[in-house]
C-alpha cells in the first residue's frame, strides 16, 4: 500500500493520524475540510479500505502529513509496524461517531491511546465526538460529558492519569468541524505563540475587536489573538473568505484567464447591520487576515493599515527563520548520508 520508510518520513512534516471505526465519518472530514467537498456529496464516498496519506502544504505555516486509517486496522497484527507509524506523530485524532453506541469505540480509542503513548508520549490526543448535527443541543452535551468521562476512566483504570484527552463535538455540516481542526493544527505550529503575539500588539493598537489569520484554502486559522473566539464570528469569517474567493475567481482574472484569484491585491471591507465592519487582507499567498472592527474604529483606515504593512512585514520574518531552520535541516540531514561508508567499506566523498 505503501512504504512507511519512504523520503517523506525525513522531512519536517507534522504527522496528523485519522482513527477510528469504521464508517464513523473520517474520510468525510478530509474530503471537507482539505478538498472543499460538499457535505452531501460525502455520502457516496466509499468506506475506506487502506491506509490513504496525503501531504497538506497549503501555506507557509499550514504544512503536514494527514494519514487516514482504515477503521478495520488491528494493532495485533505482526505486519502492522505501528511503532514506526506513531513515532514520527504530532496528532492522533480518534472519531467518534455520536448517533451510534459508542462502547466499542471506547474500547478502541483506549486500545490506541495506550499503544501510542507508550511509543511517543509527545503525541497530541484529539477525540472528535463527530455527527451530532442529528443530536438536541442537550443530547450533544450530555454525550460529550459521557464519552469524556468514560475514556478518562478508563485512562486512570490503567495508571495513565497524566495522558490528556482533547474533546471536541464536530459535524461537517456546519464550521465546527473546521474550528476543531484548527484548534488540532495550531498545537503543531512552533511559531503559535509568536503569532498570537503579533496579532494581540496588532488588535491593542488599532482598536480593532477581534482578528484571525486564516489559511486561505482550507479556512483552518492558525492563530488568533488572546480574545475568546465566538463560534458565529468565525463563521462570519469563512463565509468571507468564500464570497471574496468566488468573486475573484469571476472578475478577479485577466481577460485571457491568467492570473490568480487571491493575490498581494487582495482586499474585501463587508459592513454589517449591527456597526460592526469585516475587514479582510492578504498577508501572504495562503495566508489572510480578517478582522472584526467596530465602525468608528475603522474610521482611523489609514492607522489600521499602517499597522497591517508592519504585522505583514512580521509574519514574513517568522517565515524566513522557519525556512532557515527547515534548509539547516535538510543540509544536516544531507551531510549525515555523505559520511555513511560505501557498501564496499570506503567513505563516501562530500558532494
Amino acid at each position: 500500500v505503501l512504504d512507511f520508510n519512504d523520503p517523506f518520513s525525513t522531512e519536517v512534516k507534522p504527522r496528523i493520524l485519522l482513527m477510528g471505526l469504521r464508517r464513523s465519518g473520517k474520510s468525510s472530514i478530509q474530503k471537507v475540510v482539505f478538498h472543499k467537498m460538499s457535505p452531501n456529496e460525502t455520502l457516496f464516498l466509499e468506506s475506506t479500505n487502506k491506509i490513504c496519506r496525503e501531504d497538506v502544504s497549503n501555506s507557509s505555516f499550514v504544512n503536514f502529513q494527514i494519514w487516514d486509517f482504515p477503521g478495520q486496522i488491528d494493532f495485533f497484527d505482526p505486519t502492522f509496524d505501528y511503532e514506526m507509524i506513531f513515532r514520527g506523530t504530532g496528532a492522533l485524532i480518534f472519531v467518534i461517531d455520536s448517533q451510534d453506541d459508542y462502547m466499542e469505540a471506547l474500547a478502541r480509542l483506549h486500545l490506541t491511546v495506550t499503544r501510542a503513548y507508550k511509543v511517543n508520549p509527545d503525541i497530541n490526543f484529539e477525540i472528535f465526538i463527530h455527527k451530532v448535527d442529528g443530536l438536541s443541543d442537550d443530547h450533544k452535551i450530555e454525550t460529550q460529558r459521557d464519552i469524556h468521562q468514560r475514556a478518562n476512566d478508563d485512562l486512570a483504570d490503567a495508571g495513565l492519569e497524566k495522558i490528556h484527552l482533547s474533546f471536541y463535538l464536530t459535524s461537517i455540516y456546519d464550521h465546527s468541524i473546521f474550528e476543531a481542526f484548527s484548534k488540532v493544527v495550531q498545537k503543531l505550529i512552533p511559531q503559535l505563540p509568536t503569532l498570537e503575539n503579533l496579532l494581540n500588539i496588532f488588535i491593542s493598537n488599532s482598536g480593532i475587536e477581534k482578528a484571525f489569520l486564516f489559511d486561505v484554502v482550507s479556512k483552518i486559522y492558525i492563530a488568533t489573538d488572546s480574545t475568546p473566539v465566538d463560534m458565529q464570528t468565525y463563521e462570519l469569517c469563512c463565509d468571507m473568505i468564500d464570497v471574496v474567493i468566488d468573486i475573484s475567481c469571476i472578475y478577479g482574472l485577466k481577460d485571457d484567464g491568467t492570473g490568480t484569484p487571491y493575490d498581494k491585491e487582495s482586499m474585501a471591507i463587508i459592513k454589517l447591520n449591527n456597526t460592526t465592519v469585516l475587514y479582510l487582507k492578504e498577508v501572504t499567498k495562503f495566508l489572510a487576515l480578517v478582522c472584526f472592527v467596530r465602525e468608528e474604529s475603522f474610521e482611523r483606515k489609514g492607522l489600521i493599515d499602517y499597522n497591517f504593512h508592519c504585522f505583514r512585514k512580521a509574519i514574513q520574518e517568522v517565515f524566513e527563520v522557519r525556512m532557515k531552520v527547515v534548509r539547516s535541516r535538510k543540509h544536516h540531514s544531507h551531510m549525515q548520508k555523505n559520511k555513511r561508508p560505501t557498501p564496499n567499506g570506503t567513505p563516501r566523498m562530500p558532494l
